[in-house]
């Protein structure tokens, strides 16, 4: 299938926009796992340990691109995405307590790596996803957002912490791949191309009942925390 310039560049903007909504966890790894080694040292941990990572992430995502190939796994991966657009919303990261802190730069090294690969299912299932089979996608995908992560994750954690509105568009877009993937599945893309206002429909339905659901979820355990803090 060709593919134009702008919806290249359109698709590389979205895998990187997902992978940075995506990338709070993993950046709170890199900082945990380096946090007790010498300041000069960490830097090292970090660049190494995250240099293994994307490697590690790229082949994992290339692998997945190669999978959605086979029949009825667009449909399992969209619906994969699907809970992990609602997790993004509901989500209250406080799952990090069990990262210990690398004495020396291997152990350092190696636990951002391990810990990166058993997190990083979500970014890979997405970016597989938004990046409709192109592997140059991918790669270039990640090696925009990685440096950014590593560098920029404190200030990007920063602005969704202040702007709480990020979360709901990184849901939106990680529901609209969702579905979009589903509607691209061999077995249902001729029914949806051939009705296109049912496709676009179904895309809408997708997105607003993450959103709806994510949103009452949020509510609901406000609610719980406010009458268990009173």
């Amino acid at each position: 299938m060709e593919t134009t310039a702008a919806e290249f560049f359109l698709a590389l903007i979205n895998i990187v926009f997902l992978d940075l909504i995506l990338a709070g966890d993993n950046a709170i790894v890199i900082g945990l796992a380096a946090r007790n080694l010498p300041q000069e040292t960490q830097k090292k941990a970090i660049i190494y340990g995250t240099g293994g990572a994307v490697i590690l992430r790229i082949i994992a995502t290339i692998l997945v691109v190669w999978l959605l190939n086979i029949p009825w796994l667009l449909l399992v991966g969209g619906i994969l995405l699907i809970g992990i657009a609602y997790k993004l919303m509901t989500d209250d990261n406080s799952d990090h307590n069990n990262i210990k802190a690398g004495k020396s730069l291997g152990a350092a090294i190696r636990t951002i790596i391990v810990a990166d690969a058993a997190m990083g299912l979500d970014n890979v299932i997405a970016v597989a996803g938004a990046a409709k089979h192109n592997v140059i996608l991918v790669a270039l995908g990640l090696l925009i957002s990685v440096p950014i992560v590593v560098w920029g994750s404190t200030l990007f954690i920063k602005l969704i912490n202040r702007f709480p509105w990020i979360i709901y568009v990184g849901s939106a877009v990680l529901a609209y791949t969702a579905s979009s993937m589903i509607t691209e599945e061999k077995h249902f893309s001729a029914y949806f191309e051939g009705h296109l206002l049912i496709k676009y429909l179904f895309i809408a339905a997708i997105i607003l009942g993450v959103l709806t659901a994510g949103h009452l979820k949020k509510r609901s355990a406000k609610r719980q925390n406010t009458s268990s803090g009173s």
